[in-house]
């Protein structure tokens, strides 16, 4: 394949992705180009089945002379990609059987507001908080990145604010209004999440998103942020509150473990963990759970008694928390998803059941 067929072939995808309302686009040597639609896998059979040169023109396409040069060394890069003014790619190259493949992920250009995503009105009370540390968690795929956005332009629209987002790739872009916003992307900004997290100690900000929480230095450098008197908002790949708690901790040595407690249970805010759900009329839907930390939750943090988290959780639905079986049977009852679809994205069937 020549650069200008490349070219064009890249152009194609990314034009069926745009107008087949896909999420995802993935490039795999021996398969067809597929695309994700509203969670489901469809192969596009009128594209020719990808071989080895098919795949390195289209990352030469994709990556400029020094990320293509870092990503051969590597095996494995993030990055992001924008097609003209229509769309917005974050992207992941990487090498299977000797060969490249590439996931690409659609970012929407227009950031949508809480209410658009169907995402619960409460969340917007985290926005007005002047410190602390507020977590969106899920599995990879599931609009964690979504969420954050809309909670960061809700800020933006609204108020005067220094806000610094630091992220690998670079994923919504933020146009400034009544914020300044600085948004710093590893390897082209800054070396890394921790070194950036950092500096922001010394550039008077009020607002920190972390796209992703890498590492024990990250994790510290946040919880301390959020300690002194800044708002982090931030992601990680866990199932719900307690697992999310608990793997916070777990990360540190040992001898550290307990004064990472106390520092979570002071500086902890919430944690919202969200599933996109397929919905009956097409298209997906999030179900949530929504933890707010309070003296209780803070107590369970401290005594190492997270296994009760859930209970708090289900009877807190007058302090503003969200059961995630609530969540799905609602939607059941509203006629927007299965019940079959709710027990599988359930983290107690055997409660939900009893709900429906």
């Amino acid at each position: 394949m020549t650069q200008t067929e490349s070219r064009k072939e890249l152009e194609d995808l990314v034009l069926t992705v745009i107008h087949e309302g896909a999420s995802d686009l993935h490039l795999v040597v021996g398969r067809h180009p597929t695309i994700r639609v509203s969670g489901e896998l469809i192969p596009l059979v009128k594209k020719p089945i990808l071989e080895s040169a098919d795949t390195l023109g289209l990352i030469k396409e994709l990556l400029d002379e020094v990320n293509l040069k870092h990503f051969l060394e590597t095996k494995e890069m993030d990055f992001s990609f924008s097609f003209g003014k229509e769309a917005r790619f974050r992207g992941n190259a990487f090498f299977q059987k000797g060969t490249i493949a590439i996931a690409l992920r659609l970012i929407p250009k227009k950031i949508k507001t809480l209410q658009e995503l169907a995402l619960p009105p409460v969340l917007e009370t985290f926005t007005h908080r002047k410190q602390g540390f507020f977590l969106v968690v899920g599995p990879v795929g599931q609009g964690k990145s979504t969420t954050l956005a809309s909670m960061i332009e809700m800020v933006n629209q609204e108020r005067a604010e220094n806000i610094i987002t630091i992220e690998d790739p670079i994923e919504y872009v933020f146009t400034p209004d009544r914020s300044i916003i600085s948004q710093r992307e590893v390897r082209f900004d800054t070396a890394d999440f921790h070194v950036a997290l950092h500096a922001c100690f010394r550039e008077d900000v009020d607002i920190i998103l972390i796209g992703e929480m890498r590492g024990l230095d990250t994790i510290s450098t946040a919880v301390t942020a959020a300690e002194t008197g800044h708002m982090v908002f931030s992601t990680l790949h866990t199932n719900n509150a307690a697992q999310t708690i608990d793997r916070i901790i777990d990360s540190f040595p040992p001898e550290q473990q307990d004064q990472i407690r106390v520092q979570l249970a002071g500086s902890l805010a919430g944690i919202f963990s969200q599933r996109l759900i397929p919905r009956i009329s097409g298209g997906q839907v999030p179900a949530y759970e929504l933890l707010i930390n309070n003296n209780a939750v803070a107590n369970l943090i401290r005594e190492r008694r997270t296994h009760e988290v859930p209970m708090v959780i289900e009877t807190g639905s007058e302090l503003g928390m969200i059961d995630m079986n609530r969540s799905l049977a609602e939607l059941v009852r509203a006629g927007e998803i299965t019940a079959e679809n709710a027990y599988l994205h359930s983290f107690n069937p055997r409660s939900l059941e009893r709900m429906i």
